[in-house]
């Protein structure tokens, strides 16, 4: 079997290896190609990803390229993990909302529109690419926007699917304060991509997720960054994006005196990169935990698995609503568990949402609306729009001036801006990784 993987050259790639390399049994691969338009990244990650390989006795070779197209060609799944602009288009989507008093992070509120509107286009004209030279093959986005992007892609007609480490997170964090094995816990894992909340942890059947929270609730709390208390008035797990929501001022205050985040990850790049160069580097640093994305190997092998026949299985994806959530419109895409199998994801039946919950999800998903026709169309009014529908903005003089400043700080990746046109078109300068 033949993986690609767009955007190959992410200093990520190797924890994607390393579950590759762990976990060949549940899915055998013959062929790894990584593609980006970076050579200088793209060679030092291909060369430890081949070291591991050899390291761990896998046979799969890697090949690199530079086009999509031609480096996808024949592979049964395709893998989109990119970032438009790298980090330094991170660093303002971070910081740039916070001068107007808004959350500054990559994929929730105005940040996360920066994102999609840089994105979008983007992915949408690899993805022609690759259903030229791969017609059968399915899309795997990893590339935030999740939500957005993945609507972006089922809207032109892929096979695509997307994917998050958030409910793979939950589980492995649930199963080790249980003592028990991930594969007996499951999750009902409900809302949109960065916008979930767990409402039921299951061992082998059996509800525990009140336990958890009396024995284990502070813990728990501290990993989402919520307190304690609100998860047991509302017998729930946020994930940790609510914060964002719940608690906004306060994580405004705390970001105006913390580096963004965004210059974190540059230095942990920067070192990881003299760490592939190194010939005879050949395991997964320590230091790419702090990379993020944790289980995201994982969580891909078990849904590749699963959509070729080797493994079909329970997995929470973002997919179509489909009638799921009765109070969002079937096209919507949702992150729910499904039924994955060769035919692709089917989402398994969800019990009543409460206003509380189906509330904030309709909002946002209205909001994810008006971002992708911002991010496919173009035009300061629809970003203006976005952002006015926005519950974490939500004032009009507000969305107007962030809509100004982010058009104007992103102009270089946006042909219709730098046109001064309506109509968008696809700019393709991308670089590896769009992992938290």
């Amino acid at each position: 079997m033949k993986l690609a993987v767009i955007g190959g050259g992410s200093t990520y790639t190797p924890e994607l290896i390393d579950g590759f390399a762990r976990l060949r049994d549940t899915l055998p691969i013959g062929e790894i190609a990584l593609i980006d338009p970076d050579p200088h990244r793209l060679a030092l990650v291909a060369g430890m990803s081949a070291r591991m390989l050899a390291r761990a006795g896998h046979p799969a070779r890697i090949t690199t390229d530079s086009d999509p197209g031609r480096g996808a060609a024949g592979a049964q799944a395709v893998l989109v993990q990119l970032r438009v602009g790298g980090q330094a288009a991170r660093h303002v989507d971070e910081t740039l909302p916070l001068d107007c008093g808004c959350v500054g992070q990559e994929t929730t509120g105005a940040g996360g529109l920066a994102k999609a509107l840089r994105t979008v286009p983007v992915v949408l004209d690899i993805a022609e690419r690759v259903a030229k030279a791969a017609p059968d093959a399915w899309i795997i986005d990893f590339t935030n926007p999740v939500g957005i992007v993945t609507r972006a892609l089922l809207d032109a007609g892929h096979r695509a699917i997307g994917l998050c480490n958030v409910a793979i997170g939950f589980q492995r964090r649930f199963a080790a304060l249980l003592g028990a094995d991930p594969g007996r816990i499951s999750l009902d894992h409900i809302g949109l991509n960065h916008l979930t909340w767990e409402r039921s942890v299951l061992l082998d059947g059996r509800e525990v997720l009140p336990g958890l929270l009396e024995g284990h609730g502070e813990e728990i709390a501290a990993s989402v960054g919520l307190p304690a208390a609100l998860l047991r008035r509302l017998g729930l797990v946020p994930s940790y994006y609510l914060r964002y929501f719940y608690e906004h001022d306060a994580v405004v205050a705390e970001q105006r005196q913390a580096p963004p985040r965004a210059a974190a990850v540059a230095e942990i790049e920067s070192r990881l990169l003299e760490i592939y160069a190194d010939p005879a580097a050949d395991t997964k640093p320590g230091l790419l935990a702090g990379r993020g994305g944790a289980y995201y190997s994982e969580a891909a092998v078990d849904l590749i698995a699963a959509l070729l026949g080797q493994a079909p299985a329970r997995l929470v994806v973002n997919l179509r609503n489909a009638g799921t959530l009765p109070f969002l419109p079937d096209e919507t895409v949702i992150e729910v568990p499904a039924q994955v199998g060769p035919d692709g994801a089917v989402p398994l039946p969800i019990r009543p949402v409460p206003p509380l919950l189906s509330g904030l999800i309709a909002h946002v998903a209205a909001y994810e609306d008006l971002a992708r026709e911002a991010a496919l169309h173009g035009g300061a009014d629809r970003v203006t729009d976005a952002l006015l529908a926005h519950p974490l903005i939500g004032q009009a003089s507000l969305a107007a001036d962030l809509a100004a400043r982010l058009i104007e700080a992103g102009r270089d990746h946006l042909p219709w801006a730098a046109a001064g046109t309506v109509d968008s078109t696809v700019d393709s300068t991308v670089d590896g990784g769009s992992l938290p």
